[in-house]
């Protein structure tokens, strides 16, 4: 069995009891950063052995964690925060589980585009979620292709990135198209803006910005 377990994208009590059962129960808890999820194990007073499963070494590791699975182990995923799988690593494993008959089973949790989406105060009855935008290679091809895009569309960017991609999105969207930028979800610092999306680019290039960031962009009304 490989569970896939949501961790907090700040908050440590949105951590699910569910979940801290699962940890408590698996043979090995396979972590992207073994620090990051050593520091919530301990938070939690879990022990467990811990194996490295990330973007750099996923390929490398992946038949000898199917073999394990295969062979009776049980096995938890944990991301940095978040849902496995969402602009994290996981994709890879639970096709592979699922080609060779290991039972797949992810837990409802903290997803960090969700909060982001519902507190946007855009339209969420139909929504595209697009994680992060390639860095050169297909950028402009994509917003673009987004422009279009009817439904409101979801994105998560880095501090460092987030006033340039504002303002190319102002560009390719129009500067008065309406947006949010969420960001230090459930922390104490909790930020969401929203305006268009030339006053938020505004708002944060006069601002030192920290933190996770989700973009909630409106919907091109045809």
């Amino acid at each position: 069995m490989l569970y896939l377990v949501p961790s907090p994208i700040g908050n440590l009590q949105d951590m699910t009891l569910r979940g801290l059962d699962v940890l408590r129960t698996v043979d090995v808890i396979l972590a992207e950063d073994t620090r990051n999820s050593s520091r919530l194990l301990n938070h939690f007073q879990i022990q467990k052995p811990l194996t490295p499963y990330h973007q750099h070494n996923e390929h490398k590791v992946l038949q000898h964690l199917v073999d394990q699975l295969s062979a009776g182990k049980t096995m938890a995923m944990l991301t940095d925060a978040g849902t496995p799988g969402i602009s994290d690593p996981a994709f890879l494993l639970v096709r592979e589980c699922i080609r060779s008959g290991v039972k797949v089973e992810c837990l409802p949790g903290a997803t960090a585009f969700v909060p982001a989406l519902v507190n946007s105060g855009l339209p969420i009855n139909r929504f595209c979620f697009e994680g992060f935008l390639p860095p050169k290679k297909g950028r402009q091809t994509l917003l673009k292709k987004l422009s279009l895009e009817e439904r409101t569309m979801v994105l998560y960017e880095s501090p460092m990135r987030l006033v340039k991609t504002l303002e190319e999105l102002a560009t390719y969207f129009g500067a008065d198209r309406q947006c949010c930028v969420s960001r230090e979800l459930t922390k104490l610092f909790e930020e969401n803006k929203r305006g268009t999306l030339a006053e938020v680019a505004t708002y944060f290039s006069s601002k030192t910005v920290k933190g996770e960031i989700v973009i909630v962009v409106a919907g091109h009304e045809s």
